[in-house]
C-alpha cells in the first residue's frame, strides 16, 4: 500500500511544454501522455489543453487528487493511476465513457471513494481495484456489461457479489489476498473452474517450455480444487489440451 508523503515534499512542476515531449505514439497509432514516475504531487491543470490524446498515463507519482476536470479527456481510452494516493475518484470519471481500461490499484481508495456513477463507463473492459482500502465492492461494477477483467486483489473484502462474477464476458476475477471465510473462497474457485469451459485451448506445441509449464502446474491446482469442490461437476482433462487463461500475465505483478 502507498505509504505517507512528508508535507513539505515538493513534487516536479509540469509545464505544458514538458507534457507534450512526454507524448508517445503506441505500437498500435495511440497518442499516450505519459508522466509516470515523474515525482508530480498535484495533478497539472495544464495537460488538460493535450485532451485529444488517447491514453494517459500518471502511475507511480504523489498525486493525491484528481480534479472532476479530467472529464475533458473526452477521447481517452486508457487511464493508468496506480501507485499514487488517491483516496476518491471524482464524480466525473463516469462521463469518461471512451474509456476501455482504468487501473486506480495501489492507492488509499475506500468503497466510499468510488462514486456510483462508474457504472455510466458501458464500454470499459479492464479495472483495476487492486492495493486498496476496499471492504466491499461496489454493486455498480455489476452493470458494466463489457468487463473482460477485475482487479480486486489485496482489499478487505470478505465477499464479492454475484453480479461480478457473473458478469457475461468477465475473463479474470482476481480476488487474491483477501480475507474471505474460507467457504466462501472455495465456492468462488468453483465458479472460476465452470467458466473455464468457455477460455480457448491451445496444443501443447505451441507454448514455449517454461509457459507450458506454468500452465501445467496451474492445470493441477485446479484439479486439486476441483476435488475439494463437490458441486462443481468433474469434467474431462484432455492430456494434450492447456488452459493458457492468460499465464502471460499471471508472472506480471498483478496487472501493474
Amino acid at each position: 500500500m502507498a505509504k505517507g508523503v512528508g508535507k513539505s515534499l515538493k513534487g516536479k512542476k509540469i509545464t505544458l511544454n514538458v507534457a507534450k515531449n512526454c507524448i508517445r505514439i503506441t505500437f498500435d497509432g495511440r497518442k499516450r501522455l505519459d508522466l509516470s514516475k515523474m515525482g508530480i504531487t498535484t495533478f497539472p491543470k495544464c495537460i488538460l489543453r493535450l485532451n485529444d490524446v488517447d491514453e494517459l498515463d500518471l502511475s507511480r507519482n504523489l498525486i493525491r487528487k484528481i480534479p472532476e476536470s479530467i472529464s475533458r479527456f473526452q477521447n481517452l481510452r486508457w487511464l493508468d493511476l496506480h501507485s499514487n494516493y488517491i483516496d476518491r475518484l471524482p464524480e466525473s470519471i463516469g462521463q469518461m465513457t471512451t474509456l476501455l481500461y482504468l487501473n486506480v490499484s495501489n492507492n488509499r481508495l475506500t468503497t466510499n471513494g468510488l462514486p456510483v456513477e462508474l457504472n455510466q463507463l458501458k464500454n470499459i473492459r479492464t479495472v483495476n481495484l487492486g492495493l486498496n482500502h476496499l471492504d466491499s465492492v461496489p454493486t455498480t461494477l455489476g452493470a458494466l456489461k463489457e468487463l473482460h477483467e477485475v482487479g480486486l486483489h489485496d482489499n478487505l473484502l470478505n465477499s464479492v457479489p454475484p453480479s461480478i462474477s457473473k458478469l457475461p464476458k468477465l475473463k479474470k476475477l482476481n480476488t487474491k489476498r483477501n480475507p474471505f471465510p474460507k467457504a466462501d473462497e472455495l465456492e468462488m474457485f468453483a465458479d472460476t473452474i465452470k467458466r473455464l469451459d468457455n477460455l480457448y485451448l491451445v496444443e501443447e506445441k505451441d507454448l514455449c517450455g517454461p509457459c507450458l509449464r506454468k500452465c501445467q502446474l496451474a492445470r493441477e491446482k485446479l484439479n486439486r480444487i476441483k476435488s475439494m469442490a463437490s458441486s462443481v461437476p468433474r469434467k474431462a482433462i484432455f492430456s494434450n489440451l492447456v488452459s493458457p487463461n492468460s499465464m502471460a500475465k499471471e508472472s506480471q505483478e498483478d496487472w501493474r
